[in-house]
């Protein structure tokens, strides 16, 4: 059964987020390359999903499962809702010297375009920061089920809407 298309949309919504987040943060944690758009998102998407299905079917292999890892990379798939992803990043924007829109919403919000962010509405853009900045709780509370569970109950209680330039039906 294949995700429906909102689903797919607030995945790159995800990706965009995360790619302009770590271009802020800088150094290591910089993706590289351009940030890909929709269409190149989806084809990188569909090509790492099959990948994914041939090594269930056929078996692990090195070089398919590096450039599984390298497509995930590139994706960032994951980044905002694996603990171990999110772990990892903030150790290295840590590393990096920080930056104010791991914990301040006004900064995050600066990671929007002002597009995006009139598209949102103030208590749209609240909602955006205070979904994203939740997610780095997860960082925290690995070992800690309660800790998680109520991280994952701010994570879904902010779930944003799409709002994205080019998601949305206002767009040309």
């Amino acid at each position: 059964m294949s995700a429906p298309v909102t689903d797919l949309l607030r995945e790159y919504q995800e990706y965009v987020l995360a790619y302009r987040l770590r271009r802020a943060v800088g150094g290591r944690v910089t993706p590289p390359g351009e940030q890909l758009r929709l269409a190149e998102y989806a084809a990188l998407r569909l090509e790492r999903q099959d990948l994914a299905r041939s090594l269930v079917r056929v078996g692990l292999d090195g070089p398919r499962m590096r450039r599984l890892d390298a497509l995930s990379d590139q994706l960032m798939f994951g980044f905002w809702l694996n603990p171990a992803e999110v772990a990892a990043f903030l150790r290295a924007a840590i590393r990096e010297g920080s930056h104010p829109a791991l914990g301040d919403p006004a900064a995050f919000a600066r990671l929007l375009t002002p597009s995006e962010r009139s598209r949102l509405g103030p208590s749209g853009v609240a909602l955006v920061c205070a979904h994203h900045i939740a997610c780095f709780a997860l960082a925290a509370p690995m070992l800690d089920p309660d800790g998680l569970n109520a991280a994952w109950q701010r994570i879904e209680a902010t779930r944003p809407p799409l709002f994205l330039d080019g998601l949305t039906p206002d767009e040309p």
